[in-house]
Parts: structure tokens; C-alpha cells; sequence
């Protein structure tokens, strides 16, 4: 882990205002997708950086080795890493582990449970737990000491049943909800009792959390966010007052980017990914040409035994499905192997790009975190665990200023 420190109340603001000059200015590096584009316009302003970056291999382009790389891609990347640098959390120690409460939680996820469990460092001891998008309870009950009270609220009434029996297995105080987080009368749930937890709710349902929890006067909030592009809406609604005076319009694809590493996938997953991209966009050459209309066709997922068609039935299927007529005899083989071309060269494209994907996603939580901030609360921001354990590793922590007024 690095030295870094963590960010606390009163660095917030100007941390976000780089950020955001930061992606303001090089938005037209990082909005345009290069899956969806033959030609990026960026690249005409960087020639030497688009050609460095189109003759190299998947292969190059997968071990992200970029220490060649021409100008601006060595500036940017220097800038994107000092902009995103947050260091870790203080420890707040943790009681250990209940007897077999890690029983039927993947390694991996308990690991998680752990490492943001050890993070809650809060000035006031909590007094009701509130697990909220709960699952199980997992977090809930690994946070829960004596003297203290659990509520989990979970909309899956199976996984409400499954925890309500694990949380009496283990003889713990614990009340597991069936509750849908999004209605009206979650509300109910948060009063100035409860210190709200949330590890990984999607989109919306970790901004509602905030935004409840603060509007009820919760004493204690930690939120480790996900999922940023799950929202309702097509745009992105910010929360802030700094947010809202940016000039940043972010799409729902936008908010897409932080998420687009795939730091855990197999080696198979990983083959079935390239082998599905490169098929979409040889099918994406073949659209254009078939429509006479130089853009992207939006597809949709497909099931992986797609993948075991021969290239032209595979390209027949999905134009069937798109409605897209096919005539005179493509050339299919040219059309899959420019496919294979296309994904390399989209992979390298793509590396520029990535380099703002942490810096935005420090803009969005750090949008919370503000947001906390004008609701009264001391908010700090850091990692809770490494980047390999989970990419979605920030955390915020927000605890009701409780200061004596001096008047």
C-alpha cells in the first residue's frame, strides 16, 4: 500500500476542482468510446500517439506497457496518477470473527468484509448497525458487537430468510427486513441511532443511502460505492453543490468508464471477451458497409454459444436480429480478420482512455463525499484494501459534526 494519505474534510473541495479541470479539459480523450468509432478525433490532433498506438499488438496492449509512449500519453498519465492518489484509511482494529462466521462466504468477498470492517474508524462507538442492500447480512453480523444492534434491509426475500436463520444460528441481535431500499418508506429505517454501511450497492442505491441517511441525521455512514452507471436516469444527476457548477454533463455510458478493467476474469473469460469483441466489430464493418451509413449499431448481448458459429452465420444471426439486409457476397474472411485488427487496435485506443477512468471515479465519490460535507458531516475519503482484491476500493466515512457550538 502506498504512503499516500487519505483525504480528509477539508481537503475535498480543492482535490475536486483538479479533478475536475482535469477531466473538463481532456474530455474529448476520454468520451468518445474507440469500439464504437473507426476514427477517434483526438487522434488528429495526436497523430504520432494514434499511429504509436494502432500498430501495436493485443498482446502489447494487454500488458499495458506504455513507457514508449509518445507525448501527451506520458504527461496525462503522470497527471491522472497524482490526481487519483489516496492512500489508505486509518486501521480501527476489529474484534475477530465470530466462530464460523465466514461459513458459505466466498474467500474473496469475506476478504472484502474484512478489510472495510478494519476501516470504520469513527470518533463515537456505533450503537445499531444499519446493513443496508444486505444480502445475507455477512457485513452486518461481522461488524456486530455486544451491547450493539443490527438492522439488514434487503430487497430478495430469499436472501432475507437465509440471513434472518444465519443471524439466529450464530444468537445474534440482529433484524433482517425485506425492504425495497428505492421506496418511500425506506426512510423508516434511519434515525439518528444508526450507523448506515453499504459495501458495493449499485448506482442509485448508494446514493439514496447517502442522501437518506444524511436527511434522517444517521450519526455514522460508510459507503464503499459501485456500479456508478445503474441509475434510472440517462444522465448523471449530481449531488454537490461543486458537481452541479461543473461543466461535466456525464452520460450513463460515461459513468461506465471506472468499471471497465476486468482485474478478476480467467484466462477462458478473458478468450470469450476477445473472441465476442472481435466478431462485433467485423459485424460492425459489415453493417456499415450493408447500410450505407458510416455508424455504430448498437447490439446486444449474446449468449456465449454464439461464439461457436462460423463467422458468417454468426454475422447472418445478428444482422437477422438487428434487421439488416445483407446483399451480393461479402467477403468473410477479409471481414474477420479485419475484426481481429480492429480489436487490437481498439484495445491500444482504449489505453488512452483508461487513463482517466480512477480520476473520474474520484470525481463521482468525491461528488458524495461533498455532498455529505453540506449535510454537516466530517467526511473522510481512502482505499479500504488493495486494487487487486477489488477495483471499487474507496471508501467514504461520514460522522455527524457533533463539536460543541461555541456562541
Amino acid at each position: 500500500m502506498t504512503s499516500t494519505p487519505y483525504l480528509q474534510t477539508n481537503q475535498l473541495l480543492e482535490r475536486f476542482q483538479a479533478l475536475d479541470r482535469f477531466l473538463t479539459r481532456h474530455q474529448p480523450l476520454w468520451h468518445p468510446r474507440p469500439f464504437t468509432h473507426l476514427r477517434l478525433a483526438w487522434e488528429d490532433q495526436h497523430p504520432q500517439l494514434s499511429h504509436w498506438l494502432r500498430q501495436r499488438t493485443l498482446e502489447q496492449a494487454e500488458s499495458s506497457e506504455t513507457s514508449e509512449a509518445p507525448p501527451p500519453f506520458p504527461q496525462l498519465a503522470a497527471e491522472a496518477a497524482q490526481l487519483s492518489a489516496v492512500g489508505e484509511l486509518p486501521d480501527a482494529g476489529l474484534h475477530p470473527a465470530g466462530h464460523r462466521l465466514d461459513v458459505g462466504v466466498p474467500g474473496r468477498k469475506w476478504q472484502q468484509i474484512e478489510a472495510f470492517s478494519r476501516r470504520l474508524a469513527f470518533s463515537q462507538p456505533a450503537r445499531h448497525w444499519l446493513d443496508w442492500c444486505s444480502g445475507k447480512g455477512h457485513l452486518g453480523r461481522r461488524l456486530l458487537q455486544t451491547d450493539q444492534q443490527l438492522t439488514c434491509l434487503e430487497y430478495d426475500a430469499e436472501l432475507v430468510s437465509a440471513g434472518k436463520a444465519l443471524s439466529e444460528h450464530h444468537h445474534l441481535p440482529a433484524t433482517h427486513v425485506h425492504q425495497d431500499v428505492m421506496a418511500a418508506d425506506s426512510a423508516r429505517h434511519l434515525n439518528g441511532d444508526k450507523s448506515a454501511v453499504a459495501l458495493h450497492a449499485c448506482g442509485d442505491l448508494h446514493v439514496r443511502l447517502i442522501e437518506l441517511a444524511s436527511q434522517q441525521g444517521c450519526r455514522q455512514i460508510a459507503v464503499a460505492p459501485c456500479c456508478y452507471n445503474r441509475i434510472q436516469g440517462k444522465a448523471y444527476q449530481p449531488l454537490s453543490g461543486a458537481a452541479r457548477a461543473s461543466a461535466l454533463a456525464l452520460t450513463q455510458e460515461d459513468l461506465g468508464l471506472p468499471l471497465s478493467e476486468a482485474v478478476t476474469s480467467s484466462l477462458r473469460t478473458r478468450r470469450q471477451r476477445d473472441t465476442s469483441m472481435a466478431r462485433r466489430l467485423g459485424f460492425d464493418l459489415l453493417q456499415r458497409q450493408q447500410r450505407g451509413i458510416d455508424g455504430y449499431l448498437p447490439t446486444p448481448s449474446l449468449p456465449v454459444s454464439w461464439l461457436a458459429k462460423p463467422f458468417e452465420q454468426y454475422c447472418r444471426d445478428l444482422a437477422e436480429l438487428k434487421q439488416v439486409t445483407i446483399n451480393g457476397n461479402p467477403d468473410w474472411a477479409t471481414l474477420e480478420a479485419a475484426g481481429q485488427r480492429r480489436l487490437a487496435e481498439v484495445r491500444n485506443l482504449e489505453l488512452v482512455r483508461n487513463l482517466f477512468r480512477r480520476p473520474l471515479e474520484m470525481w463521482l465519490v468525491l461528488d458524495r463525499a461533498l455532498f455529505l460535507q453540506e449535510q454537516g458531516y466530517v467526511v473522510r475519503v481512502g482505499v479500504f484494501c488493495d486494487y487487486p482484491l477489488t477495483p471499487r476500493n474507496l471508501l467514504l466515512l461520514g460522522e455527524r459534526d457533533t463539536a460543541p457550538q461555541h456562541g
